[in-house]
This record gives C-alpha cells, sequence and structure tokens, in this order.
C-alpha cells in the first residue's frame, strides 16, 4: 500500500513538473506569434531586417502584355510548411516534447500505482486525455506543419490539467465492476484519440475564423501573424482531414460502448446521459461532415459547426460527467 502511494504522489509530481514546462512551451509559442507578427510588418513596410528580406521572392506578372518583376513576402506556400521557424518556435516544440516525456511518466506510474490501465476516473481520463492531445499534436507534425497551433494546444492542455487536478483528483482506487473489462482499454482509448483529433480541428477551425476575418479586412488593418499562415481555404480543408480522423474514431467509441454495454448491462442502448450526448456529439460532427461533402458548406460556416462539435465534446466531458446521474456516474468520481 505504501508503494502504491509513494508511486501516486511520484505521478502527481510529474504532473505538475509538466504542467510547468507546458506553460514555458506556450510562452515560447505566443512569443514566436509575436516575433512573426513583426516581421511581417517589417516586411510589408519596405525596411525589413536583412532575415525579412530574405523571405522575400521575386513574381512575375504580366500587366497589359508586359512582364512585370515584383518582390513579396514569402512567409507561407499556401499551406505553411515553406515558412522557416523562428527561434521561439523551436524552443516551443522542444519544451512540448519535454513536458510531454513528464506528463507519460506521470500516465504510467498512476498506472502502474493502480495496477490498470490509467483512465477508470475523471482525474485519471484527464492524465491520459490530454497526453494523448499533446501526442497527436506532435505526430501531426510529420504529415502538415501545424506548428502554428501551439499556443491553443498548450494552452487547453494546461487547463484542462489544471482542472483536473485541482478539482477531480482521487486517490488510487480499485474499480468498479462496472469497469472491470477489456472493453475499458478499447471503448476508452480510442474515445480519448478522437478527443485529441477532435481538439487539434477545433483549434483549426478557430484559426480559419480568424483567417477569415483578416482576408477581409484593409491593408492598415490586418492581424500580422495571421499573414503567416495557411490560407483560410486551406486552414478549411486541413480542419475537415483531422475531423475525419476523429469522427471514425468517435464512430467505433459509439459501437465499442453499446456492446460494453450489452456485456454489461444486458442491453445495447439505454438512453442514459452519457450515451445520449455521445450519440449527440456523433450526429453534430456527421452533420458537419455531410454539409461539408454533399450541400457545399465551406468556409466560415462549416468551422462554426465544428467547434459546435467540440463545445458538445467538452460538455459531455466536464457537465455531464459531473453534473448528471446515470450509469456512467462512477466516471465523475
Amino acid at each position: 500500500m505504501n508503494m502504491t502511494t509513494n508511486l501516486a504522489t511520484y505521478s502527481v509530481v510529474l504532473t505538475y513538473s509538466a504542467m510547468a514546462v507546458y506553460v514555458v512551451a506556450f510562452i515560447a509559442f505566443a512569443l514566436d506569434m509575436a516575433k512573426r507578427s513583426g516581421e511581417v510588418a517589417a516586411a510589408s513596410s519596405g525596411a525589413g531586417a536583412p532575415k525579412a528580406a530574405a523571405e522575400q521572392k521575386t513574381v512575375a506578372t504580366v500587366q497589359g502584355g508586359t512582364v512585370v518583376l515584383e518582390r513579396v513576402a514569402q512567409s507561407s506556400d499556401g499551406d505553411g510548411s515553406s515558412r522557416r521557424g523562428t527561434r521561439f518556435e523551436r524552443v516551443g516544440m522542444a519544451m512540448t516534447v519535454l513536458a510531454l516525456v513528464l506528463h507519460v511518466g506521470s500516465v504510467v506510474l498512476r498506472g502502474i500505482a493502480a495496477d490498470r490501465v490509467p483512465w477508470g476516473n475523471m482525474f485519471e481520463f484527464s492524465l491520459t486525455g490530454t497526453a494523448l492531445i499533446i501526442l497527436i499534436f506532435l505526430l501531426v507534425q510529420l504529415w502538415q506543419n501545424l506548428k502554428f497551433l501551439g499556443v491553443f494546444i498548450t494552452g487547453l492542455t494546461i487547463i484542462l490539467l489544471g482542472i483536473a487536478t485541482v478539482n477531480y483528483y482521487v486517490p488510487v482506487r480499485p474499480l468498479v465492476p462496472a469497469l472491470e473489462s477489456y472493453w475499458l482499454v478499447i471503448h476508452v482509448f480510442v474515445a480519448i484519440a478522437g478527443t485529441g483529433f477532435f481538439a487539434l480541428g477545433a483549434g483549426l477551425a478557430v484559426a480559419q475564423l480568424v483567417q477569415t476575418y483578416h482576408q477581409g479586412r484593409t491593408t492598415s488593418n490586418k492581424i500580422r501573424f495571421m499573414e503567416t499562415l495557411p490560407d483560410a481555404d486551406r486552414l478549411e480543408v486541413l480542419t475537415y482531414r483531422v475531423l475525419l480522423v476523429g469522427f471514425v474514431l468517435w464512430t467505433f467509441t459509439l459501437i465499442a460502448g453499446a456492446i460494453w454495454a450489452e456485456r454489461a448491462w444486458g442491453r445495447y442502448w439505454g438512453w442514459d446521459t452519457k450515451e445520449v450526448w455521445t450519440f449527440i456529439i456523433w450526429v453534430v460532427y456527421a452533420g458537419y461532415i455531410h454539409a461539408r461533402a454533399t450541400r457545399g458548406w465551406r468556409g466560415a460556416r462549416s468551422s462554426w459547426l465544428a467547434l459546435i462539435g467540440f463545445a458538445a465534446v467538452m460538455f459531455n466531458f466536464s457537465v455531464v460527467n459531473v453534473f448528471f446521474k446515470g450509469l456512467h456516474s462512477y466516471s465523475g468520481i
């Protein structure tokens, strides 16, 4: 018992350490935004530093049958992949990786202390879920440069971890009988992974909305930082692709939950509050995918619908788990 208590204590220490490093990463990403805004402003004024000038390119255009050469800022190639990262961005990514190592250590120690998978209650779900959000954010960089979401992802992680440690922490305890199943590993882990992709999609949706607003402003009132990001159309496409992965995982979550419910309670569906909200989330994202694919929803409308879906996810995670009574009420302990 003493060993269990010690491991749980070390897990908490690592959790707070990870939060501290996430704060450093958040600050670094915020400074990166400020630096890039300054570089864009300097380049556009024609009085930029050599570095800003080096990030310009010569573009040939045809005007009235004459070829005209112009020097324009090369902050992005349309998808953000050609932009060179600033020192602050590199520091932010390094600190995020370090924080994740500490974070995963806290998850592992909690699991060893409990002698089971570490997502049997709200605190453990939050601990593992935020680690997976960060992991997905880092892994997706292999596919697409989305480092500009660093402020959103690290900020969200800090808030969720802070709420979990302050409001939801409970000592290590055995699982309730309904959770003693291999479906706990499958169902909940896939749900956490789906939530991670939904969080990333929400960040992209916010960026798309801000970029749309930015592109509609006059030159003097533009948000300089947004000029270093992909354009609104590209951000909307990225949002769709990320949320499509999340939707597939959430669909499996819904199906696996029904199978588990039949094993535990003898029925696939019982209109429990948690079950209903899981289905509502599925319907919102299904509507988002359907509206975009068949109804031509593009731009701000689709992004707002994506954010409504993520708001439903957060409501399900927080309010439903804590304040609504039902067969899943044990998840709030």
